[in-house]
């Protein structure tokens, strides 16, 4: 085996058993939502297959696709038809080097935010923490070309959010590893039904901008393990 080949290896694991997050924290319905991650070192990433129920999802039919979003043919799972969402993760991983995972959900609060075109308010400190700010919303675009990830791409583009509320459709995140973007898809959600909470309860009070600034430094760079993936 190339190291290639265990690279390839290892992204399938990592992708397959990921997916089991986003059910365990009652991110997607029924086939609904995907997770991705980039092979390191080479231009191809792994994708679940569409319409397969989460438990029947496995290293073995995971898909491996090029960036232009095309299956590799005669990979393990290459005789089924990848995520619907393929063609916008390949846009982002063109179009921004650094992203190594990228999530999609449906996470019913993040869902209703998009649903009204208005991105959450950084009111909490963990978002300030997870995200730098506010979480942005993203145009409206059809499933099944790039436009998805074209709106991925210019929203999240110089913006410290690593989560965008795609309107009208729901939330997808980037990480610099699949499981980096599972977390962000996490927390999102998380914000998302905090805020809501709050905003029914009274006026959300603001965190001034050099809080927020300083929050986000000191989670990303200080907290945690030295050793460890603090994301």
């Amino acid at each position: 085996m190339t190291d290639l080949d265990e690279a390839i290896a290892a992204v399938r694991a990592d992708v397959a058993a990921l997916h089991a997050e986003l059910v365990r924290y009652g991110l997607v319905i029924w086939t609904g939502g995907n997770v991705s991650g980039r092979v390191p070192g080479a231009d191809l990433f792994v994708i679940k297959p569409s319409g397969v129920s989460y438990d029947d999802l496995a290293p073995e039919n995971m898909i491996l696709c090029d960036l232009d979003g095309n299956v590799v043919p005669g990979s393990p799972g290459s005789d089924r038809s990848p995520s619907s969402d393929t063609a916008a993760h390949a846009y982002v991983y063109r179009n921004m080097p650094e992203v190594g995972g990228v999530v999609h959900t449906h996470s019913p609060y993040a869902v209703a935010w998009a649903a009204r075109g208005e991105e959450i308010p950084c009111v909490i400190t963990g978002m300030a923490d997870e995200f730098g700010g506010p979480i942005p919303v993203g145009p409206f675009a059809i499933i099944g070309d790039d436009s998805i990830g074209r709106g991925i791409v210019e929203t999240l583009k110089g913006h410290r959010s690593r989560a965008v509320l795609m309107q009208n459709h729901g939330p997808f995140t980037i990480g610099v590893s699949a499981k980096d973007a599972v977390k962000a898809a996490v927390m999102c959600e998380d914000a998302a039904r905090t805020v809501h909470f709050a905003r029914q309860g009274g006026e959300l009070i603001p965190i001034p901008q050099d809080k927020i600034d300083a929050l986000y430094n000191r989670y990303q760079n200080v907290y945690g393990q030295s050793s460890d993936d603090r994301r």
